[in-house]
């Protein structure tokens, strides 16, 4: 047996079986949790906690990220939208029809993705129709992570459910 046997016997290729696989989906969903609406959540608790200067330039990294995202739903939304569908179809069909694991990872991590970019563009118009500030915006950031965080637990117990059940049905024990 030579060396590149070894390796791939050492370290299974497979998407569920793969370490990095899990690390990339731990990367997603913590960074996902941590920029809300492009800002940094510790901004919203200094803000919230300290108040003045702090406050005042979450209000405007808040005004600027929404204002760009709303800019780039209105110009290309249904573009953004189509391609989006177009993606995702493709990688569900590819994963769960035809079984290929690689597309049910990417599917697996980019439906709930696509989740929380709606959610962001929802947050970010009622942020801009109510014009909020202070303890609303707050309020509304933290709603908007908290929300986030439920897509992500969910997200992450259905995927090692699913990871779990491949692993098991196409390991040695399985097939």
């Amino acid at each position: 047996m030579d060396w590149y046997d070894t390796v791939f016997e050492l370290i299974d290729m497979r998407s569920f079986s793969n370490l990095w696989f899990w690390i990339a989906l731990a990367v997603v969903w913590s960074t996902a949790s941590h920029w809300v609406l492009g800002v940094p959540y510790d901004m919203v608790s200094r803000a919230r906690k300290h108040g003045g200067q702090t406050a005042e330039d979450l209000e405007d990294l808040v005004r600027i990220n929404t204002n760009r995202l709303l800019f780039i739903g209105s110009v290309s939304g249904l573009w953004l939208l189509g391609i989006a569908c177009f993606v995702l179809t493709g990688l569900a069909l590819m994963g769960f029809l035809y079984d290929v694991e690689f597309a049910q990872a990417l599917f697996l991590l980019g439906f709930p993705m696509s989740l929380v970019g709606a959610l962001n563009l929802s947050t970010a118009r009622l942020i801009q129709d109510e014009q909020a500030t202070g303890e609303v915006l707050w309020r509304r950031l933290t709603r908007h992570r908290t929300i986030v965080q439920a897509i992500g637990m969910v997200s992450i117990f259905v995927t090692a459910l699913w990871g779990m059940y491949q692993n098991m049905a196409v390991g040695p024990l399985g097939g």
